[in-house]
Formats: structure tokens, C-alpha cells, sequence
């Protein structure tokens, strides 16, 4: 994880769309090295380390996969398997469990 660059925006409008799509007040949404914020100020993301493995994760799946393919496989996994069971997001639960 240390090799990986993020970048972290707090109080963004693309973060804050994402979360009344989703019904979330809290929310982190990354995009390539991203990460954008709602509600959740930066010291306090980076200190919940669940969620900032979490989006971490996210940030890997970019780097894996390209920024636009990664974009595409991820819609396409909630259309067929909705948000929670999307592969990606599976993935990055687990990978809030890697760092206990």
C-alpha cells in the first residue's frame, strides 16, 4: 500500500451526488487516485483505518485494471450483482479485515 499515491478531497459535490444516490450522509468515493470526501472530514477518514483500507483498495483496482475499464467492470458488477455483491466491493471489505 505504501507505493500507492492517493490524493484526498474533502467536501466534494462528486462525493456528496454519490451519497444521495445511495442514500449514504457519510461518504467516501475514489476516481483513478482520488479519494473525494462527504460529511467526513480528512483527519478523521485517515483515522478510521477499516475505511481507509477500504478505499485503498479501490484505488489498487484502478491501477489494476485502467481507469476506464475499472469504471466499466465496476457499473457492470452492480447492475448484475447490486452494490454489496459486486466483486469489486467484496474485494475491498476484505481488505478492511487484512489491516486487524
Amino acid at each position: 500500500m505504501a507505493d500507492t499515491l492517493y490524493i484526498i478531497k474533502e467536501n466534494s459535490w462528486i462525493a456528496k451526488f454519490a451519497g444521495f444516490l445511495m442514500r449514504f450522509d457519510k461518504i467516501a468515493i475514489v476516481f483513478g487516485k482520488t479519494i473525494y470526501l462527504h460529511n467526513c472530514k480528512k483527519d478523521d477518514f485517515l483515522a478510521n483505518k477499516r475505511w481507509f483500507a477500504h478505499e485503498m483498495c479501490h484505488i489498487r483496482q484502478y491501477k489494476k485494471y485502467g481507469y476506464l475499464n475499472f469504471i466499466i467492470q465496476y457499473l457492470w458488477e452492480s447492475i448484475k450483482k447490486g452494490y454489496t455483491h459486486n466483486k469489486f466491493e467484496v474485494e475491498a471489505r476484505a481488505a478492511e479485515n487484512e489491516i486487524l
